[in-house]
């Protein structure tokens, strides 16, 4: 490898370089302790000093220098891992730069020649691969010992690197931790100690910041049962993120294809960098803050004040802008924020260059003033270019103008109020979609009604409003903590529906897709798939009493709303829990409105919570559970499993405690839910366990603490509810209110954010991050423990061996999913399926496996062998195999009964598995995943299907895709337990093409034996007698056959063992013999058409061997062959 000249001292390196080659201006030295005469003493001191130290004598043990003659200085040029590199390079300088080096008069000249040449080389070799990193130089010194320590195969991308300590017990190792896509490394190596670690991200179950009284702050990982710690980090916050962000990356795109699609600047595993992942980490905290949609990315952050009109003075705190947003939080993000869409924005002012300031124009007679602004002039003229304004002298105008001009267009869209629908973007709705809220349908306020509960209504409604005038109203308004107050002392009825859209930024989604919703609607409208039917299941169980939802409008407006989502995102499709939570939405919001809040709520506020899985409501409840251990220690001790807590909160989550809470008190709930998202939820829940602490110490059972916790949640009202006593009780699950004293709402809500207020959405999603990798694990490990107790039944391996066997079977799924972007194994991975089908594997991963667990390893020809075996335990012929077909091979093969081995291997030399002739033997061989048209008709079988837009090949209907065919389920699983065992009766004949491959397959599997030569006579003998029977056989029933035919048996059986041998033993002159013979056997199978054998006759004969007999009896450990694979898996990657 070429370095970057770099001048070195060589008188001080004598002891620790040897000189090899040397002319008048280079040298290649040697490192001492390396190559010939290498180790001892001087070799375990070098290897330590070349781990710890950060220099370019602990990146490879050669290294070229650079000097002239009259000058005391050296250059490094170059350095190499084997003494081959290092010579290709030593040769390169012979050839091309000595000869040119004569030319120049001054040694001055001659070094800035090379220094040039060198650095033309770095520059041409780094065009394409080094062109993101801070620091090429360093970094290309670090991939090479990356390179060189864990032997990856060369299409692992290097993230990063750090120097740190890794805690091998209680004794620190200094070394190098290197971070790449797929994998996290350390490396140390002190006096003869080599500590190396290899972890994928994908094995991961923890990873956290720690701290105790040994190690002030380290980071924890915890994979394969096993804790690792590393510390000693120069920059351990940024390490951090790195590995979270490595870690999160993996589970996305491995286990979680839903959310990782919507990542494309993740989706090349080859293409990511240090730099890349820092930007995504805070382009992912930016849009949680600001509730921006997920196509929104962090683009530039100024540092600034902006005078703030409601409090007379100028915060400190930042701009962030996107593509689409300018955004500003105040210094602690407390005080003050707000979002203002480029599509608002009508100028930008910049009135005062001294005080670094520019003004920002927005509709509704806005203006924001940022001061001191480092680059002010850029930052106006970025957001005139996202703005579509352009730069000119009018921009200079009074700030007098600039409100003159807003004051007309506010008067004009007052004038011409159908001109605000075209600004914003809307297209008009059709008629069929619902343009009220349909509490304003159902339960119209009563202007005239003076009672104590719409007076406070009133109240409510007015100090609103009195917020807008203050604030702001709409998209850029100033959300503070006086905005924190108002929703907690609860929402007017009124006012719902536009604070909802407002606060979790579904009010940009619908500004952003105009028209949309109605597309869906009449797209989606008449389709019959899976979720519709579920849908039309759940439609009248969605709040029942509800007046709203015991007409056809309100059931047709949720109707619509949860089919157009269905349709927009079939991934989710329709969940459960979807149904309560949309007729809420549709009580105070408008159909379109509900369509985008329900967007918002599934696909940014709670993540994956609406699936299969829900991994984010378990995610949600780990988090809880983490709450519960440090805000109610009481409670932990008296109940030491919280797992309870999450199976009865489980609904609160899902349903943001509709399904548990008279309705008119969870809509407050809802309220605060959409200002601070998950937080309300889990502090709310605290609350709830706070409360009712006393009662849920005394529970003797479960039972009991939930019927506490039922008893409370019907006992909590709203005093303020102008809502009529009918809506009130809609969703009173029990109305027995007498054994518990009623608790409003509103104080509840007030007492959460009082005792459990205090940490920050950061922490939750930090939480929410740590807890997501054990989640998914412990889903992974259920998956795990559910196959192997189906596929024990089936066979003779312990439970620790099919364990082991899991792990790599999954493992060689995932080698294949590493470096490719969309890899078929990737694709053909869903969790949704059926355990056993979660991951499968494709001929190309089946026989790289199999060809590292067969028991035979001196076998020949093993691809054909695979490619035989995977089409026999391939059954539905889909062209893949599960882990229990792949364990039902292993089995046959590691199992003591001659009979069965000899019967699977009668079986490969069948249809489906063997489909060719000999002469077609070599066209067999497998390339990448397909084999050749005529031995794969049952795998090309899957061209002739239309694939599903995403390519994934399916065994059952996918959530929202399409019906489910209930009477082919039923017809299948009828089939699999009136399946019979078969019987060595009910094999086929075996014709002579087989036969002749069959003896050959023995050939080949004992070929390297010990016993290799009497296996072979055995074969022979045996191949002799087959044939001899078959010809008195025939005889008995053709007596009067010619003569000639007398000697055709004997010729086949020469002609067998001949190419048999030649094949086994690797001869050169196989092809010829092959030729022939198939010349020969065309003539043979022209003349004898029913040349066949029995499987009982093989059988017979092959008894009668006790060599062969005893090789097929042989017990092999399989033990050894699981530690021997573990090793060579991933090398086998590499060296392919």
């Amino acid at each position: 490898m070429w370095l970057k000249p770099e001048e070195i001292l060589l008188k001080n390196a004598f002891k620790l370089w040897v000189t090899e080659k040397d002319n008048e201006y280079f040298v290649l030295q040697r490192r001492r302790g390396y190559g010939e005469g290498g180790g001892g003493l001087t070799g375990l001191l070098v290897g330590t000093l070349d781990t710890v130290l950060d220099s370019t004598s602990k990146v490879a043990p050669y290294r070229i220098l650079h000097h002239t003659p009259d000058s005391q200085v050296y250059w490094s040029i170059a350095c190499g891992v084997t003494k081959e590199e290092i010579d290709q390079h030593w040769d390169w300088l012979q050839q091309n730069i000595m000869r040119t080096l004569s030319v120049f008069d001054s040694t001055e000249d001659i070094t800035s020649f090379v220094q040039g040449k060198i650095r033309g080389l770095i520059a041409e070799e780094g065009k394409t691969s080094l062109v993101l990193e801070d620091d090429p130089e360093k970094f290309r010194e670090a991939l090479l010992r990356f390179e060189k320590w864990f032997e990856l195969p060369a299409q692992e991308k290097l993230v990063t690197y750090y120097s740190c300590s890794y805690w091998k017990g209680k004794v620190p190792c200094q070394g190098w931790l290197y971070l790449s896509t797929n994998f996290l490394c350390f490396y140390s190596y002190l006096l003869g100690s080599e500590v190396k670690l290899i972890i994928s991200w994908d094995e991961i179950w923890r990873l956290e910041k720690t701290s105790n009284v040994i190690l002030t702050e380290s980071i924890h990982v915890l994979a394969h049962g096993e804790d690792h710690y590393f510390s000693m980090l120069l920059h351990l916050s940024e390490t951090f993120v790195i590995m979270e962000q490595l870690a999160n990356y993996s589970i996305k795109r491995l286990f979680d294809k839903e959310a990782f699609q919507g990542e494309p600047a993740l989706s090349d595993p080859l293409q990511i960098t240090k730099r890349g992942l820092e930007a995504h980490a805070k382009s992912e905290q930016f849009r949680a803050f600001f509730r921006l949609p997920k196509e929104e990315n962090l683009l530039e952050v100024h540092e600034s004040f902006l005078w703030v009109p409601f409090s007379h003075f100028n915060t400190l705190g930042k701009i962030c802008l996107s593509e689409n947003y300018l955004c500003f939080a105040s210094q602690d993000g407390s005080q003050c924020h707000i979002i203002i869409p480029m599509r608002e924005v009508i100028n930008v002012e910049k009135p005062d260059s001294s005080s670094r300031a520019l003004t920002v124009c927005v509709r509704g007679k806005r203006a924001l003033r940022f001061s001191e602004v480092r680059d002010y002039q850029r930052l106006a003229n970025t957001i005139r270019s996202r703005c579509g304004i352009s730069a000119s002298p009018q921009h200079s105008a009074s700030s007098e103008a600039i409100r003159g001009e807003c004051q007309s267009l506010i008067n004009h869209f007052e004038d011409n109020p159908e001109d605000v629908t075209l600004m914003v973007g809307q297209k008009d709705t059709s008629k069929a979609v619902s343009t009220e809220a349909l509490m304003t349908v159902f339960h119209p306020q009563d202007v005239e009604n003076l009672d104590p509960k719409m007076l406070k209504e009133k109240m409510k409604e007015q100090s609103w409003n009195i917020h807008f005038s203050e604030y702001g109203r709409g998209t850029s308004m100033f959300f503070t903590k006086k905005t924190r107050d108002l929703i907690v002392r609860g929402v007017p009825e009124s006012l719902r529906g536009e604070l909802w859209m407002l606060f979790s930024g579904a009010v940009n989604d619908m500004a952003t897709h105009p028209g949309c919703y109605t597309e869906l609607v009449e797209q989606s409208l008449g389709t019959s798939t899976l979720a519709t039917d579920e849908i039309e299941r759940d439609l009248h169980r969605s709040l029942p009493e509800h007046p709203a939802f015991q007409s056809d409008t309100g059931i047709s407006a949720l109707r619509r709303v949860l089919t157009a989502y269905a349709y927009r995102n079939p991934k989710i499709g329709y969940c459960q829990a979807m149904n309560i939570l949309t007729s809420v939405l549709l009580l105070y919001a408008k159909e379109e409105e509900a369509f985008w809040l329900l967007v918002a709520v599934c696909e940014r506020m709670l993540p994956d919570y609406f699936n299969r899985r829900i991994i984010g409501a378990l995610v949600d409840q780990a988090v809880f559970e983490d709450l519960i251990r440090e805000n109610l220690p009481q409670l932990v001790d008296h109940m030491t499993d919280l797992s309870f807590f999450s199976s009865v909160s489980l609904s609160w989550f899902l349903t943001l405690f509709i399904s548990v809470l008279p309705i008119e008190s969870a809509v407050n709930v809802v309220d605060c839910f959409f200002y601070d998202g998950i937080k309300a939820i889990l502090q709310l829940g605290l609350a709830v366990l706070d409360y009712n602490m006393e009662a849920l110490i005394a529970c003797n059972d479960d039972a009991e603490a939930v019927t506490i916790l039922n008893r409370f949640f019907d006992s909590v009202t709203n005093k303020d509810s102008p809502l009529p006593p009918t809506v009130q009780q809609a969703s009173v699950g029990n109305n027995d209110k007498a054994s518990h004293v009623s608790v409003d709402i509103s104080e509840l809500i007030r007492e959460a954010y009082e005792k459990y207020g205090h940490f920050r959405s950061e922490e939750v999603e930090s939480s929410r991050k740590r807890n997501k990798l054990h989640v998914i694990q412990t889903l992974e490990d259920t998956t795990k423990q559910n196959v192997i107790r189906v596929v024990s039944q089936d066979v003779r391996f312990t439970s620790s061996q099919l364990d082991e066997l899991y792990n790599l079977f999954k493992r060689q799924h995932f080698l294949s999913c590493y470096w490719t972007m969309k890899s078929p194994a990737l694709l053909h991975h869903d969790p949704s399926l059926a355990y056993l089908e979660q991951y499968q594997l494709g001929f190309q991963q089946f026989s790289e496996l199999f060809s590292l667990l067969e028991p035979w390893a001196f076998c020949a020809s093993k691809s054909t062998l695979s490619l035989w075996v995977f089409r026999l335990i391939d059954e539905n012929q889909d062209g893949l195999v599960n882990f229990k077909e792949f364990c039902y091979a292993l089995d046959t093969l590691y199992g003591v009964s001659f009979t069965n081995k000899l019967k699977f291997l009668f079986k490969l030399h069948l249809p489906p598995a063997f489909t060719g002739s000999p002469l077609h033997l070599k066209e067999q061989r497998v390339q990448q995943f397909l084999p050749t048209i005529e031995d794969s008709s049952h795998l090309t079988r899957l061209a002739a299907f239309d694939l599903p837009e995403d390519g994934v090949i399916r065994k059952s209907p996918e959530r929202g895709r399409g019906k489910v065919d209930l009477q082919a389920y039923l017809k299948q699983w009828q089939n699999e337990i009136l399946k019979k065992e078969e019987t060595i009766k009910d094999l086929p004949r075996i014709n002579q093409a087989q036969f002749i491959q069959f003896s050959k397959t023995l050939y080949n599997i004992f070929h390297g034996d010990p016993e290799e030569e009497s296996l072979y006579r055995a074969v022979a003998h045996v191949t002799s007698l087959l044939l001899r029977m078959e010809e008195v056989g025939r005889r008995l029933q053709e007596p009067s056959s010619p003569p000639a035919e007398a000697t055709q048996p004997a010729s086949t059986a020469a002609s067998v063992e001949a190419s048999s041998t030649q094949e086994a033993s690797g001869n050169p002159k196989t092809s010829d013999a092959s030729g022939s013979h198939s010349s020969q056997e065309g003539a043979t199978e022209q003349q004898d058409p029913d040349w066949s054998f029995s499987f009982e006759q093989v059988l017979a004969s092959l008894l009668n061997e006790p060599a062969i007999v005893g090789f097929f009896e042989r017990h092999v450990h399989i033990q050894t062959k699981l530690g021997q694979a573990r090793v060579a898996q991933l090398k086998l990657k590499a060296n392919k």
